[in-house]
């Protein structure tokens, strides 16, 4: 009953977007024979039969258990402990459940294919990875500049922090970023879902993603590119913009400090905060807001590496395992859990 409900919306999907299609053009994507919900992709993913390709495979198996355990604890840990009940860490709990559903989203498919020796997804698998993906990249994207906000208020304008940061606030941040990736990223599968797909069905990337998909399309899809060129401009260029923004007035700020301690550890938050952000934007912007005709299989599949597995582990140790008030909280459930087991 799952698989069928699932279909049922991937075909409301099919039939919306053809039905927006008019004259000679949509008659003849209509054609397409080969375009049916019942054929199957294949993911040429990352791995061969080498034995290069068995170190990479564990490699990414340890991330992936990595990921998982690291973004599970930092949410146990916030919802756990009371001293982290504040606007920052509940951003916090949301970018960790986004990684975990992201990397969730792409590794384990790898990992069956790699296993198996398989290497097909059906249609529904594909327009499913694609849903989730674009809704958490995109939720991501708003997530990381509603917390770079965060931190700009409580360091460069401490007072208001209380006035300006509640806990409604917070709220309607997390739950926007995930509203706004949602709806962006129906009409985004939708599009693509609906192009005809008439020639090779074999997709030369690790996970069903948009630009290695268009790749596959027997029409021109410039009008479309162009829509994602506007969703890039919502999603990567202004809140990177905003990130960066509020990062340079809280350098100004805290160059201002007067203790060179404070001025240091500060200093070397921020240059680890920046780092990650430059290593999920940057790939991210340089797939997606790039024309078709510049896109290679090698460097596209390369830069997602960053985006979709690297810094869902980097996120949790760089934002939160870094800070003294969470190592504090792990502390003392250790410091628990040792003595219940003493008693």
């Amino acid at each position: 009953m799952r698989l069928h409900a699932t279909v049922t919306v991937w075909e409301i999907f099919y039939r919306y977007c053809n039905s927006a299609v008019t004259g000679k053009k949509g008659r003849d994507m209509m054609e397409h024979k080969n375009y049916t919900l019942n054929s199957d992709f294949i993911l040429l993913g990352l791995f061969s039969s080498s034995k290069t390709s068995l170190v990479f495979f564990s490699f990414v198996f340890f991330i992936f258990i990595m990921t998982i355990t690291e973004n599970t604890l930092m949410i146990l840990l916030i919802h756990r402990d009371s001293r982290l009940h504040t606007p920052m860490y509940f951003l916090l709990s949301h970018l960790s459940f986004m990684d975990i559903l992201h990397i969730s989203n792409i590794v384990p498919k790898m990992i069956a294919d790699f296993l198996s020796g398989s290497k097909t997804i059906s249609f529904v698998g594909c327009g499913f990875q694609i849903f989730l993906s674009l809704t958490l990249l995109g939720g991501e994207c708003l997530l990381l500049a509603a917390m770079s906000y965060d931190r700009y208020v409580a360091i460069c304008h401490p007072l208001r922090y209380p006035m300006l940061m509640r806990d409604n606030s917070s709220g309607l941040l997390a739950s926007g970023s995930w509203l706004v990736g949602i709806l962006n990223s129906i009409v985004h599968t939708a599009f693509v879902l609906h192009f005809p797909f008439c020639h090779s069905r074999a997709i030369d990337h690790f996970f069903c993603e948009v630009p290695a998909m268009l790749k596959l399309s027997c029409i021109d899809t410039t009008h479309y590119e162009r829509g994602v060129y506007v969703s890039g401009i919502i999603f990567l260029l202004i809140p990177f913009s905003m990130i960066s923004i509020s990062y340079v007035q809280i350098l100004l700020t805290v160059f201002q400090m007067q203790s060179s301690g404070a001025r240091q550890k500060s200093l070397s938050t921020c240059l680890f905060h920046m780092v990650v952000v430059v290593m999920y934007y940057g790939p991210f912007i340089f797939t997606y807001m790039r024309p078709r005709s510049y896109h290679t299989p090698g460097q596209d599949k390369f830069l997602a590496i960053f985006y979709t597995i690297l810094t869902p582990t980097l996120n949790p140790i760089i934002y939160s395992f870094r800070n003294k008030d969470v190592l504090m909280a792990v502390k003392n459930i250790v410091q628990s859990k040792i003595l219940n087991k003493t008693e």
